[in-house]
């Protein structure tokens, strides 16, 4: 982190800019953000950027790999398969926590990663309105490879809409409008002019599905889908109320949601790296480790950190009657390295990538941060508290 930027931020901070800045969010919403967005950006220091820029690569080798689909073809349930899974993923998210190692610099150390959107049109909006309500310096960036704001959108565009119209690209999610993250969905609608529509927005007609605008038929070319089928799994009659959207239809998926699944925690115990904690299948762990206090058990198919044991036992390891669907995995310490007015704060930062149809190799693009004061990095663990929440990372040009 680059202490000097740190100090000057918080010299500077006031509760009456950090209100400009929640104004400059919600100048375009009719709702206000549906999550806590922190009063501070994270400023990292080139080292920290590099290597999280290398992290990132050492685990696409792995996921770039010739047999990465067969590798992970057990971990795509049998009922969320879905016809025509694309050659590669759109899009590909890998969270790190900042750390310390043993010598005392830090590091990042992988906690998730995922094959599947995020906030891409918020967090390119979110860093617009840092950098207005609280003038920070324009030598800092928030865009890798070489982007700017505009190269950047251009490349996001080119993933999601391709060689389409618009109106004929759908944002698709069930019940759109009322998800958290719809923010994000009204600002990629502003960037790109995409329309937004729920899963029981969709009709068909032979293979095609379309929407109705003014009552008329629109036919979708493409998906972009926020999907995610944890969000309908409790209804196992869904697919008698809507299109069954598994079935073998002549649209584009952007990006497929077998993906999803395939780069997820499933993935973890296939990547091996100073950055990567040690992962293993739960079938495949070749003895109980004595010191348990250092591990998390997780299941592999949850969603938002559900069924995660934290302060894991032997018995816990033993009452598992699927071994096959958790991992045992190398308990992450986060460092407090974002300095607060009051005190040191956690940090996690989400690297994502863009990766257009005709691209050879993924692009990094953009980030995500989220500080924390709570045991874990999330809403529910970090109520009350203040400096907490969604973010941006900044870093030198």
């Amino acid at each position: 982190m680059v202490s000097a930027a740190r100090k000057a931020f918080n010299e500077q901070f006031s509760a009456e800019k950090y209100q400009d800045f929640l104004t400059c969010l919600h100048q375009d919403l009719k709702d206000e953000v549906a999550f806590r967005v922190a009063e501070t950006p994270v400023f990292l220091s080139q080292e920290l950027k590099d290597k999280l820029v290398l992290a990132g690569d050492e685990i696409l080798k792995t996921l770039l790999e010739p047999g990465f689909k067969k590798l992970t073809d057990r971990s795509i349930p049998k009922k969320w398969k879905v016809a025509n899974e694309t050659n590669h993923p759109h899009f590909i998210a890998f969270d790190f926590a900042i750390c310390k190692d043993q010598q005392g610099e830090l590091i990042p150390k992988l906690i998730e990663l995922q094959g599947f959107p995020s906030l891409y049109g918020f967090q390119s909006f979110l860093a617009d309105c840092y950098q207005q309500a609280y003038d920070l310096p324009a030598d800092w960036d928030i865009y890798f490879s070489g982007l700017n704001k505009a190269s950047y959108l251009e490349l996001f565009k080119e993933t999601i809409i391709g060689p389409y119209q618009p109106k004929e690209v759908v944002l698709m999610d069930v019940d759109a409008h009322q998800q958290k993250t719809s923010v994000d969905f009204l600002i990629t609608q502003k960037y790109l002019g995409i329309p937004i529509v729920s899963l029981e927005d969709l009709k068909q007609e032979g293979k095609q599905l379309y929407y109705l605008a003014d009552d008329q038929k629109v036919f979708i070319k493409r998906i972009y889908n926020r999907l995610i089928f944890d969000e309908i799994d409790t209804d196992p009659a869904i697919f008698d109320k809507v299109v069954d959207i598994r079935q073998d239809l002549d649209v584009e998926w952007i990006t497929h949601p077998e993906w999803f699944y395939r780069i997820s925690k499933f993935t973890m115990p296939f990547l091996h790296s100073k950055f990567i904690p040690k992962t293993w299948f739960l079938n495949e762990l070749p003895s109980i480790p004595a010191n348990l206090e250092n591990y998390v058990l997780k299941p592999l198919f949850s969603f938002a950190g559900q069924g995660v044991i934290i302060d894991v036992k032997e018995a816990d390891i033993h009452t598992i009657t699927d071994p096959e669907n958790w991992v045992l995995q190398e308990k992450v310490i986060y460092e407090p390295v974002v300095q607060a007015p009051d005190d040191g704060v956690k940090c996690e930062i989400r690297i994502l990538y863009l990766w257009p149809e005709e691209d050879k190799q993924p692009t990094l693009a953009i980030n995500l941060a989220r500080l924390s004061r709570g045991k874990m990095i999330g809403v529910r663990y970090n109520k009350d508290f203040n400096w907490v929440g969604g973010t941006v990372a900044f870093f030198p040009k």
